[in-house]
């Protein structure tokens, strides 16, 4: 029988149990607590918040460089659309909220780093019914982040068709906890060693990356880019989007496997890498399996934006 302990005891047992990956963690809050905390072995979560055990809450990823926050508002308008579409409400004001995302960045003290925030139903049973939660829970954590090196940008990126089909229109426009389809994605990629994963929707038309937009660039130099029916709007693709529109022709639309491996270009975009150059796919080569110029502007412009309008953290 498992030994039974008083509280003292079980705390003392939590802080000192393994947690891989806290050594990233720079600073973190929970809405329930209120205040901003250091030490990541305190970083815990209520079992019974659903979601931890329904997947049932939204989150957004966004990163910060040379100490500029990058597209906070662009962040906070989807995190309300994807609340909104779950119905659910944040247990503070979005005002509030985008302070408190600058409060920990600039808590984490580091000159670059990545911010994850998850607003989930709130803890209240183990139950379905949503109706369980009377608050809903809100966490915000600031971390490491290591940029790729040049040369992963100069030697390029591999890519190949996943066995993941895309999500369903109605999800696939939520950006939701339950990332279990992105997971798989990100777990085939590496059993068969390849950099990325894009999955096709039933029409064998090209929706998304595990966790970016892919878009390409056809002989002209047009840039395509996949219609959002089974993908996620990106924040970073829709700001690259206004940055280019002046300097090169935009078209949105169905995009198949074939058209890819006839691109001149093939260009992941996200908020952790920018703008990354694809020159293989399913093995075989993009153009002269040589990052492009597009790819290159692209990253350029990204970091260019950030200098420019991202909000001082420091």
């Amino acid at each position: 029988m498992k030994k039974i302990v008083d509280s003292r005891e079980y705390l003392d047992r939590m802080l000192a149990a393994p947690r891989p990956g806290t050594e990233k963690v720079r600073a973190f809050y929970e809405q329930r607590v209120g205040v901003i905390c250091k030490d990541p072995k305190l970083m815990l979560m209520p079992w019974d918040d659903h979601l931890v055990h329904r997947g049932d809450g939204v989150f957004e990823a966004m990163k910060w460089v040379n100490g500029k926050l990058y597209q906070l508002g662009a962040h906070l308008e989807r995190m309300k659309r994807s609340a909104k579409a779950i119905h659910l409400t944040p247990p503070c004001s979005w005002d509030e909220l985008s302070q408190t995302i600058l409060d920990v960045a600039r808590a984490a003290e580091s000159d670059s780093g990545m911010i994850r925030v998850l607003l989930g139903r709130g803890p209240g049973g183990f139950g379905i019914d949503p109706a369980e939660c009377p608050v809903a829970s809100l966490y915000v954590a600031a971390f490491d982040f290591q940029p790729k090196p040049d040369s992963f940008y100069e030697k390029g990126s591999t890519a190949f068709k996943t066995s993941v089909p895309a999500k369903q229109p109605y999800l696939a426009a939520i950006k939701s906890i339950d990332y279990l389809p992105n997971v798989l994605m990100k777990r085939e990629a590496a059993e068969k060693g390849y950099d990325y994963p894009f999955c096709f929707d039933e029409h064998g038309l090209l929706a998304e990356g595990a966790t970016e937009n892919v878009c390409i660039v056809d002989k002209n130099g047009k840039v395509h880019i996949p219609e959002f029916t089974n993908a996620l709007a990106g924040t970073t693709l829709m700001r690259v989007v206004d940055l280019i529109k002046d300097e090169m022709d935009i078209i949105f639309r169905g995009i198949t496997e074939h058209e890819i491996l006839e691109a001149k270009e093939v260009i992941i975009v996200g908020t952790t890498g920018d703008a990354i150059p694809v020159v293989r796919f399913n093995g075989k080569p993009i153009h002269d399996v040589r990052p492009g110029p597009v790819a290159k502007r692209i990253r350029e412009l990204i970091r260019q934006d950030i200098e420019a309008n991202g909000i001082p953290v420091s």
